[in-house]
């Protein structure tokens, strides 16, 4: 995949495709959710903020060349979009809340989902018809995807295999 610009409220945030998933600029986040001049001293102050927290940084951030305003590119701070969202906790900023509030939504709903895994079923299927698939193929994706389930932990367990090719 080609490197690509996202935008968040008319700004862009450089991204790249690497190892599989996208990664973001730091400082473009930075610099949309504080709306300051200095996004490269703010995180440069953030980054000291969250390794005292124990996040890790070596870890967590990725050097990956982007494009900058100059039509070069450099090694840039970037973080994937699990990442990305760690760093978005730890900026208080008006703008940042939406994001705050989305995150503990969903939290709570995968915390809901663990006590009752109905509800994680009832999810994706409001997922898939949001995408604007008919309820008869839903249907016959959740009997695929129960199927696959079911082979798969036969075969993980010989007994149950050959007790399935039985029946």
């Amino acid at each position: 995949m080609d490197n690509a610009i996202a935008v968040f409220q008319g700004k862009n945030i450089r991204r790249t495709w690497f190892n599989d998933e996208w990664w973001f600029s730091v400082v473009d986040i930075i610099e949309v959710l504080t709306e300051t001049g200095r996004a490269r001293k703010y995180w440069s102050d953030l980054k000291k903020r969250l390794t005292e927290e124990g996040f890790e940084l070596s870890a967590k951030i990725g050097q990956l060349k982007l494009m900058s305003n100059d039509g070069k590119e450099y090694l840039t701070d970037c973080v994937n979009t699990k990442n990305a969202f760690r760093i978005i906790q730890s900026i208080p900023s008006k703008k940042a809340e939406p994001f705050k509030q989305w995150l503990a939504q969903v939290g709570y709903e995968r915390v809901q989902e663990i006590e009752n895994p109905e509800l994680a079923q009832k999810r994706m299927k409001e997922i898939y018809r949001a995408k604007g698939y008919s309820d008869d193929w839903i249907e016959k994706r959740v009997r695929g995807i129960a199927i696959r389930d079911e082979l798969t932990d036969a075969q993980k367990n010989p007994e149950i295999f050959w007790a399935l090719e039985i029946s």
